[in-house]
Order: structure tokens, then sequence, then C-alpha cells
């Protein structure tokens, strides 16, 4: 028999456990929506919008780059590019090959596409062609439905329209690579670069790299669970580079290249007013519009192996014997040391012997100059009136008067490659080659020979001190800027003067100067000038073997040198050139200042300028 009052009971309770367990799991359900629908709205909302809006970066356009006159010397032109992702290609090699039947793929190309893909992430775009025409971006076009995962992306590069004419002054843009994304994160700068794909890499592109890149802009896309755009729900745009006004004039420019026709050497000219550099020419130069679009490592590795190193600034980082060049430099050494003055005569015989010292030093001409006073001592290029004054003076006094010219030290002009040079003393040799210093180690620096080098800038800006008497400017490439619509003149460097004993003492020094140039290069010159020109040796002829160009190799031959700056009565353009192997200096680097400084003194403008 059931006992229906206990099966009663016991269903009752087994209700009763069900409503519980139900009513609890309804509980449950209800405090989850209530914590997602309520507590947790915005963040939900947040990764929704996430998954629905699409933010995307968009480069700023970077700024141009003109001269003095306002002539473009660095401009951004359209360019299109082929573009792969690499996830979304099953076979690339396949596909490398099928695009090859409608837009060539150089060898170099498919063996840079190999070698980026190995540390390329696969979900972000690779480039794999440059500079598509039109032709081929229609090409591809057409057939595009063929290749997942590759497509034609549009934009700017920089394009520098004067070629290898500005290259070692403005330098050139380049991908950004892991060492610039290393410098960017440190900087705390990455974010800014997140559209962009070229940053600055040498030159003016490189320092002033703040200034030319913008601030990113960005698009605000509203997708669908498969990516695809519905629509623009905002677009903040980008702020362009400010345009900059370099210091440089391009005629002046042109006019040097011209002039060094391919020779190995280095022309720099300096307003000496203001310190802003009016042209710095190296040569041989390059090409840097390659390096743009990625240069091939087979153009590259030529440009590196090329023996005479286009890739080097000889303006910046050459590194020169300023032989006589520094003549008027010693000179005034010895008027404010009193070791010698404006009428002291020095017999010369062609040669000079230290006292106690059979050895004998010789001048350039063979049976001497004769009595020579301070002005023919420069004016003749008298080395025998130099080694009997630096030999008085002492290689201690030298090193620290030569200092504040900007001898042995950068000049802190606005590009990064730049070399110190040497400034030799007693401390550098026992630093540099763990020697003592010698008496016959100051011969030689007196004349600007021996341990003594310097970059034509360092030549340059040292003769621009000269000419003002001592007033002095940190060279600089930088003008002015444009702020939006705003051009704003940079301010100008002006250093603290040399100040001598004896301010007489510059006039000296110039007029000898001015003698020099009057007596050669500007004898019929219709403005008037200064000048001091230089020899140097690249190698040491034995004590009894005299020099002959026509038999030793052109490499070791004498470099040729020259500073020079006009008008002598209100100096507004200094100049140094320097030609490698070129033999005398006078001969050699003569014609070219004179070039240089006609074509800038007798311009059109001048005449109308006070």
């Amino acid at each position: 028999m059931h006992d229906h009052a206990a099966e009663a009971a016991l269903f009752k309770r087994r209700a009763f456990f069900t409503f519980i367990c139900v009513f609890a799991l309804l509980c449950v359900l209800f405090s989850n929506l209530y914590h997602l629908q309520v507590v947790s709205y915005k963040d939900y909302e947040t990764r929704s919008n996430d998954n629905r809006i699409r933010v995307v970066p968009t480069a700023p356009s970077r700024g141009l780059i003109y001269d003095r006159h306002g002539v473009l010397l660095a401009e951004n032109q359209p360019y299109y590019s082929l573009e792969l992702i690499p996830e979304k290609v099953s076979d690339v090699d396949a596909t490398l090959n099928e695009l090859h039947k409608l837009i060539e793929l150089t060898p170099d190309e498919r063996e840079n596409i190999t070698e980026s893909l190995k540390f390329h992430r696969r979900f972000k775009p690779l480039t794999i062609k440059n500079k598509l025409t039109e032709e081929q971006v229609a090409t591809f076009s057409v057939n595009q439905y063929k290749f997942p995962g590759l497509y034609v992306e549009a934009g700017l590069k920089r394009h520098y329209p004067y070629n290898e004419l500005m290259t070692h002054v403005l330098g050139y843009v380049g991908k950004i690579n892991t060492r610039d994304k290393a410098q960017l994160e440190k900087s705390q700068q990455w974010k800014n670069y997140a559209a962009t794909k070229d940053i600055g890499k040498q030159g003016i592109e490189k320092y002033y790299e703040g200034l030319l890149h913008g601030i990113p802009g960005h698009l605000e896309e509203e997708v669908n669970n498969r990516g695809r755009v519905i629509r623009t729900l905002k677009v903040t745009p980008p702020l362009p580079g400010q345009d900059i006004y370099l210091t440089l004039d391009l005629k002046l420019q042109q006019k040097a290249m011209e002039l060094l026709a391919g020779r190995r050497g280095s022309v720099v000219a300096i307003d000496p007013r203001d310190g802003g550099v009016l042209a710095m020419v190296s040569s041989p130069s390059y090409d840097p519009n390659p390096f743009v679009h990625g240069i091939s490592g087979k153009a590259y590795a030529d440009l590196l192996n090329d023996k005479s190193r286009p890739l080097i600034n000889r303006s910046t980082q050459g590194q020169y014997s300023p032989a006589s060049t520094i003549k008027p430099h010693v000179a005034l050494l010895g008027l404010e040391e009193k070791i010698i003055n404006e009428r002291t005569r020095v017999w010369d015989p062609g040669y000079w012997q230290m006292p106690g010292v059979e050895r004998k030093w010789r001048d350039w001409k063979k049976w001497g100059h004769g009595w020579v006073d301070v002005y023919h001592a420069i004016v003749d290029s008298c080395d025998i009136f130099f080694y009997d004054l630096v030999y008085k003076v002492g290689i201690d006094k030298m090193a620290t008067f030569m200092e504040p010219f900007g001898f042995g030290k950068s000049t802190g002009i606005d590009i990064f490659e730049e070399s110190d040079g040497v400034m030799p003393s007693r401390d550098w040799k026992r630093m540099r080659y763990n020697q003592p210093w010698y008496n016959g180690d100051t011969i030689s620096v007196g004349i600007g020979q021996g341990y003594w080098t310097s970059t034509p800038l360092q030549l340059a800006n040292a003769a621009a001190i000269m000419a003002n008497k001592g007033k002095r400017f940190t060279p600089h490439l930088l003008k002015s800027f444009k702020n939006n619509t705003v051009k704003i003149d940079t301010p100008i460097d002006e250093q603290a003067p040399i100040e001598l004993k004896n301010e007489r003492n510059w006039d000296i020094i110039n007029e000898a100067m001015r003698q020099t140039a009057d007596k050669s290069r500007f004898t019929d010159a219709t403005y008037t000038a200064a000048m001091k020109t230089g020899t140097a040796q690249v190698f040491s002829v034995a004590k009894d073997q005299k020099y002959n160009a026509d038999t030793i190799a052109e490499h070791l031959r004498d470099n040729a040198l020259i500073i020079a700056y006009a008008p002598y009565e209100n100096p507004r353009i200094v100049l140094a050139v320097v030609l490698e192997n070129a033999g005398w200096g006078g001969a050699n680097a003569g014609p070219l200042a004179r070039a240089l400084l006609d074509e800038y003194i007798l311009r059109d403008e001048w005449a109308i300028k006070p």
C-alpha cells in the first residue's frame, strides 16, 4: 500500500528545494544582468565602441625647406607604393611570381622582400614596390582581385630637386628603423610617428626633425564585424610640419659646385655679420633621392667603396692641415705677446735652425726672402719668419690663443655631422701618443702642418673672426621658420668677443691680408678683398729630396687652400676653399675664391645696397 501522505510531503519538499534553486539561479542571473547593464555599462560600452569604431592615424605632411631667397630645396611629391600584408597571403613566393608578370620586381627587390619578411610582423603592411607609375597603378588596380593581401597606397614622399647639390647640408629622410624607433620611444615621441614611415637621417632633415615632422591626425571610422567601413564619424586633421628657411644662397652654392667640377674638395662661405652659412659644398657628392625610397644594397655598397668618399661631408668632417692659411692668426699671436711688432724684421736665407740643433728647417723659397717684416711674411708666406716666431712663443701659448678662434673643437653648427679637428698641445700629445712634446713639433705646427688639423668650416669661421676683429658668431644654417602663416627669424648666437691687449693688431693683420689679395688674385678686382693661401703637405719629403708632383701618386700630392673675405672695408662674405691633392694653393684654390667672391659681391642686388 502506498503512503499518500508521505509521498505528498516528499513531493512538497522536492518542489520547495527546486523552487529555491531556481530562485537562487534567477537571482544570480539578474545580479549579473545588473552588473553588466548598470555597474559595468561604461566599460562594456567602451569595448563595444572599440570593436565598432576604428581609429586610424593620419600622417602630417613634412615641412618644406627653402634657401634664404625662398627657393624650394626640399619638397613633398605624391607617390604610390605597393603594400603586402603577410598574414593575408597564403603563398608569398607564388604571389610575387604572379605579380612579376604585371609589375617587374628586380632581383634586389625580391631579395629585400625576403629579408624583410624574416623580421616583419605578419599583420603589418610591408612595402614591396616603391615609386609606382600611374600605368603600374592602373594595371594592378584592374587585377587586384587576384592578389588578396596586396593594395596600393598613396602618399607624399620627400624629393630633393637639386639632387647632389645640397645633400651634405640637407641630408635626407629614410625609413624608420629599429634604432630610430628605440630613440623615439626613449624620448616619448613614438606616438607622433604612428602613421609616419620616414624620419630625418642626416643634415638639416635630422637636426630639425622636431620642426619638420608635424603632428599626426586621425580618422574615427565605424566598421562592421568584418572590418568593412560603414561611415566616417570624426576627422581630426594632422598639423603639417613647419617650413624652414636656410641661410644658404642657392646661386652661390651652384657656382661653388660648378667650380669644383667633380674634384675632391670643399667650399664654405659665411656671412661674418651673423654667422649664417651662405654656401657649404662638399665634392664629390651623391643623390639623396634613392635613400628616400630605399636604396639598393649594391648602390649603397658602391658609395661606401668609392675611394673618393662621397658620403663624407668634407666641409664639416674633412680634417686637413690648415697650412699657411693660419699664418695671420699666428702673426696676431706674436703681436699680442710682443714677440714681434709692426717693424720687426727677420733675416730669411732660405732655412732656419733651432739654437744648438744641426737640422735645418727649409723655406718654400729655396734662396729665401731676405729681410722680412710681418706684412711681407704674410704676403709672401715666409716660413722662416714663423719658424722663429713660434719657437719663441711656444706651443702652450699657441694652443691657448687659437682655442677662441674655434680650432680643435666643433663650431656648434646646426647639423650633427661635424668633426672637432685637432689643435695640438702638450696634453693632447701625451694623451694621444703617450709621448712628450718636442720643440720640433712646435715648428711644424707654427706653419699649419704637423699635428694641426681643421675642417673647412673651422677655417672659414676663424677667418670670419679675423675679418670681424674679434667679433664671434656661432655658424648656423637655419635663418627662419614659418609657424602657421607667421615667419619667425631665429635668434643669432653671438659669443663673447676676442679682446686683444692692443686692438690695432687686428688692423695690422687684416692689412697684410689685403695686401696679399691686392698683390695676386684681386689686383684687377672692382672691390677690395683680403686673403691668405696655403699649400699643405700630405706626406713628408726627405731632407735632401725635392717635392715633384709629377713623380708621386695623385693622392699624395699637396692640398690647396685659401681663406678670403670681401669687401675689405665692410665684409659681407668670408670663405674657405680646400682642394685635395691639387697642388699650389694660390694657383689652384685662388681662382675659385676670386670667382665666388665675384659671384656674390658683383650681383646687381648689391649695387643698390649700401
